[in-house]
C-alpha cells in the first residue's frame, strides 16, 4: 500500500496551501474589523447570547466531529475518518448514532453561552489540521501556525468551558477605540507575517 493512502487528510495538508488560507484569513477578518468597527461590536456584544447562530455553530462542529468518527472508506463522506485505535474504533457505530442527537439534545438544553460554546468547538477542530499542516516542516517560520493553533486551543478550551470569560474579553476589547484599532492591528499584522512567509518560504512544503 502506498504511504500517502494510509495518511489521514490532515497529514495531507500543504503547509503553503494552509498558510496562503489562514493568512487571507486573517488579513479579511481584522481589515473587517477595522473598516466596519461599529457593525462588528455590536455583533461580538450580541454573539454570546444568539441562539440561532449557536445552533448552527454547535450543527457544524458535531457534523464535523461525525465525519471523524466515521468509518474508513472511498467517497466523500468517509474522507475524514480517522484511526481511533483498536479500543475506540469498535465505538464508532455508537458514536455516530450519539452525535445527531447530541445536536438536538444541546440545541435544546443549553439555553447560557451555547454561541461561545460552540465557537470553542469549532475552535478545536479546526487546531487539528493546521498542526498537522506544519508538523516536521523544515522551514522555521512554520512555528507561526502552531503558535495561533495553540492560542486557538486555549481560548476554545476557555470559551467551552467557561464561556462567560468570551463577552467579558468583548467588553474589555471594545472598550476603548485605541484598543480595538491596537488588536485589530495586531492580528492584521500576524495575517500578513503567515502570508508572506507562505508566499516567500513555503513553496513545495
Amino acid at each position: 500500500m502506498d504511504a500517502s493512502q494510509s495518511m489521514h487528510a490532515y497529514e495531507k495538508l500543504p503547509l503553503f496551501t494552509t498558510g496562503i488560507v489562514l493568512g487571507l484569513w486573517l488579513i479579511g477578518l481584522h481589515a473587517l474589523m477595522l473598516v466596519k468597527a461599529d457593525a462588528v461590536k455590536r455583533f461580538l456584544k450580541r454573539f454570546p447570547r444568539n441562539q440561532q447562530i449557536g445552533q448552527i455553530l454547535v450543527g457544524v462542529g458535531l457534523i464535523w466531529f461525525w465525519l471523524l468518527v466515521a468509518q474508513p472508506g472511498p467517497g466523500l463522506l468517509n474522507s475524514l475518518a480517522m484511526d481511533l485505535g483498536d479500543q475506540f474504533n469498535a465505538m464508532k457505530p455508537f458514536l455516530k448514532l450519539a452525535v445527531p442527537i447530541s445536536i438536538v439534545l444541546i440545541c435544546i438544553a443549553v439555553k447560557e453561552f451555547l454561541a461561545v460554546r460552540a465557537l470553542g468547538l469549532l475552535g478545536l477542530l479546526v487546531a487539528a489540521p493546521l498542526l498537522e499542516s506544519a508538523f516536521l516542516k523544515a522551514p522555521t517560520s512554520r512555528l507561526l501556525i502552531p503558535i495561533f493553533a495553540y492560542v486557538l486551543i486555549i481560548k476554545s478550551l476557555y470559551w467551552v468551558g467557561m464561556p462567560y470569560l468570551f463577552r467579558d474579553a468583548v467588553s474589555w476589547a471594545t472598550a476603548e477605540d485605541k484598543r480595538w484599532k491596537m488588536l485589530c492591528f495586531g492580528g492584521l499584522g500576524y495575517g500578513v507575517a503567515v502570508l508572506a512567509c507562505a508566499l516567500l518560504f513555503w513553496k513545495g512544503y
